[in-house]
């Protein structure tokens, strides 16, 4: 979760909402990201959609099956479906989204045999995304 939070410490630096995603593989990170979604005009291009394919194209396959995504904000509804799309087996993030979180609309976007994980860091995840947010109002 450290690093995810590295990733949204950059995306906070280069103005986009700071949301930043790692995706390890027995041990090794094999993707990392954060949102993106200003610098590419793309709404899509949120931190874990962009972990997961850099990811895939690391690994070589679609199927992230032996992976682990942390993430520092619950994923919202399209990045929980590319998740379980994507067969990721177990998410670990640090605080929730009650706004727009899948838990609140599509609890069951994840594949059925992901574990998910939430609470880890949470201090430090929610600070960020909350500080960013206070400075836009």
């Amino acid at each position: 979760m450290g690093m995810a939070l590295q990733e949204a410490q950059t995306a906070l630096d280069e103005g986009e909402i700071p949301i930043g995603a790692v995706v390890v593989c027995r041990g090794q990170v094999v993707g990392r990201a954060h949102n993106m979604t200003e610098r590419l005009n793309d709404i899509t291009a949120h931190a874990e959609m962009q972990a997961i394919t850099a990811a895939a194209e690391y690994l070589g396959g679609k199927y992230l099956t032996d992976c682990t995504l942390y993430v520092t904000v619950e994923p919202c509804i399209m990045c929980a479906g590319a998740i379980g799309w994507a067969q990721v087996p177990r998410v670990v993030y640090g605080c929730g989204d009650p706004k727009r979180g899948y838990k609140t609309y599509a609890p069951h976007a994840l594949h059925p045999r992901c574990e998910a994980i939430g609470g880890v860091m949470e201090h430090e995840c929610r600070e960020m995304i909350q500080s960013f947010f206070r400075t836009k109002r």
